[in-house]
């Protein structure tokens, strides 16, 4: 039910609704888009300070040019919220049984006025370089514009803008200037952001004059006056603009403005007291555990960093940051710096410790293979989100095993208790042989007995049962633990997502009928395809995702469509151990 039908929203249809209206409607229509974004947010949960902030700009674009003629790339796209209430979408706010509706980032398969699938940063400008080239070779004459907020820190950005700046004919950069990326930003863009704030974009140390771009300025981005004709003046222009402008992340929400960082993304919560309504865990957790082993070498005196592009939230990392800043280090939205930071550090005696995220870390995968294994150098790095999930497709987490497990000298653990992760990290830590990433659990998983573990060779551990022995790699244990149960087979812990205890294979498959093998992660260069093409035989039952995008999928679909209930899975192994 539409919970708000005498809203002026629900008469906006598409941009050419928007360009009808006069500036009062547009004030009016920019308070009900955030009220709607609130009211959603604290349901679902959501990004929500990049959305409150960019709303009248998202108003006076489409006011101004002529969507989806005139093309607008979003970067990150975790501020489209405003922009999909625009372009026909606003059910999926105004009615909670529609709020799954739409994805949270732009997706071409929902409509015309989205361009990409875009749910990571720094990719715009390339983008839309690209499209202005191939306008202009095929005769066209729209407008092409780049849009981001605390998207400069990634290399590709600088990459575009390289670019970008030499094109001949339209092309708009839009930084939009909140001074705040998922955490604080960081790095000499500050710097040089600020003095352009400070002295009304008038400062000669201005960085994208001097490669080039027609600069222009807007102080105040949350202004739709302004807005519009800041928009009116670079339409139609002939040659590449960086229009900057400030605007006020969070903006209609104090609570949003007075703790950017933890309103920049949100679960669901409670609008009147702005707490969230998630529980808390109980106890200890993968990363609370990866935390406190860190912070006690580094208590010991050991030279030990953490590393972190961005995201310290995710793991907990203001602990470190706040009482031992010299053994910090946020390098901005940019994992190919954070890797390629590592590994230097590593190289002059540092012990580097990376916190990455599995779908962040796609960006780094060149550092982790040339700067990293191709040098055999001891980075230590902990991977959290490494599992199946119901993310938006540019969000998955199941490609990580497939990225560093198929690369030379990396060791990729897999823990299956929070103790085993302790003993994994110390063992990581301590080792000054090879780069060891450890696979943090996704899923709940149990404190466990206290392990004393020398990985140096992997080693199964088994748990004997008869006819069917299951391999249940990481936190997909406990799933391998219900099955076993049910057919008193024999379970296994592979402790490592890539290299194998050859002998314990062999040994597996002359006492046993069938070989499962259970990933949380793509199947496609997985675990249980290096087991099946080892072993060599037809006595490998592999099950994990299939290799493909997921796009806001429930969980418990995805589960059901790749057979990986315990239910599905006894009945698969029947069916083979019957053939």
């Amino acid at each position: 039910m539409n919970q708000h039908p005498d809203f002026l929203l629900n008469q906006i249809h598409g941009p050419q609704d928007v360009k009808q209206l006069d500036l009062a409607q547009m004030k009016q229509l920019a308070s009900e888009i955030r009220t709607l974004i609130l009211e959603k947010d604290a349901v679902l949960g959501g990004h929500l300070g990049p959305d409150l902030g960019i709303v009248e700009a998202t108003i006076a674009y489409h006011y101004v040019f002529n969507a989806p003629k005139d093309k607008m790339v979003w970067d990150v796209s975790h501020q489209t919220y405003p922009h999909k209430m625009l372009t026909g979408r606003a059910l999926a706010w105004l009615d909670p049984e529609h709020y799954e509706d739409v994805t949270p980032y732009s997706n071409p398969d929902e409509s015309p006025y989205d361009y990409y699938a875009v749910g990571h940063t720094s990719t715009s400008i390339a983008l839309a370089t690209g499209m202005a080239r191939a306008r202009d070779l095929m005769g066209g004459k729209e407008n092409i514009m780049a849009l981001g907020d605390g998207s400069m820190t990634g290399g590709l950005a600088y990459e575009g803008l390289n670019n970008a700046a030499i094109e001949k004919h339209n092309l708009v950069v839009v930084v939009n200037d909140n001074q705040m990326s998922i955490d604080d930003n960081v790095g000499g863009l500050v710097t040089a952001l600020k003095k352009l704030r400070d002295s009304n974009g008038q400062t000669p140390e201005n960085p994208f004059t001097a490669m080039g771009f027609d600069y222009r300025y807007v102080a105040d981005g949350n202004d739709i006056e302004d807005m519009i004709a800041a928009f009116e003046a670079v339409k139609d222009v002939d040659h590449p603009i960086l229009l900057h402008i400030n605007t006020l992340k969070g903006k209609g929400y104090e609570p949003a403005i007075k703790d950017e960082a933890n309103h920049h993304w949100v679960l669901p919560f409670d609008l009147k007291t702005d707490k969230t309504t998630v529980p808390a865990p109980d106890g200890p957790t993968a990363a609370s555990v990866a935390l406190d082993e860190v912070i006690k070498r580094i208590k010991n005196d050991e030279k030990v960093l953490a590393i972190n592009a961005a995201i310290p939230g995710s793991f907990g990392l203001d602990k470190i940051k706040q009482n031992y800043p010299e053994n910090y280090v946020d390098v901005g939205i940019a994992e190919q710096e954070s890797v390629a930071f590592a590994a230097g550090a590593v190289k002059e005696g540092a012990v580097p410790v990376l916190f990455e995220s599995s779908t962040f870390l796609q960006r780094a995968f060149d550092q982790l293979s040339h700067d990293v294994a191709a040098n055999d150098l001891p980075v230590v790095m902990l991977v959290a989100g490494g599992g199946i999930s119901s993310n938006s497709k540019t969000h998955l987490g199941i490609f990580d095993q497939v990225m560093v497990g198929n690369l030379p000298n990396w060791i990729y653990l897999a823990p299956t208790t929070l103790n085993e992760e302790k003993a994994m990290l110390n063992w990581a830590i301590n080792q000054r042989k090879h780069p060891v990433a450890i696979k943090i659990p996704t899923k709940p998983v149990p404190m466990g007995e206290e392990v004393s573990a020398d990985f140096d060779k992997i080693k199964y551990q088994v748990k004997p049962g008869k006819d069917v022995a299951i391999l249940a790699l990481g936190d997909f244990y406990t799933l391998g633990q219900e099955v076993a149960e049910k057919l008193n087979a024999t379970l296994i812990n592979p402790v490592s997502a890539n290299i194998l205890d050859k002998d314990s294979l062999d040994k597996l498959a002359k006492e046993h009928e069938l070989i499962v093998t259970l990933e949380d992660n793509s199947l496609d260069g997985g675990f249980g395809q290096k087991v099946a093409s080892y072993l060599g035989t037809n006595k490998v039952l592999n099950f994990g995702q299939r290799c493909e995008y997921t796009d806001q999928v429930p969980l418990k679909q995805i589960y059901q469509d790749n057979h990986l209930t315990s239910e599905q899975i006894i009945a698969d192994i029947k069916v083979n151990l019957n053939d």
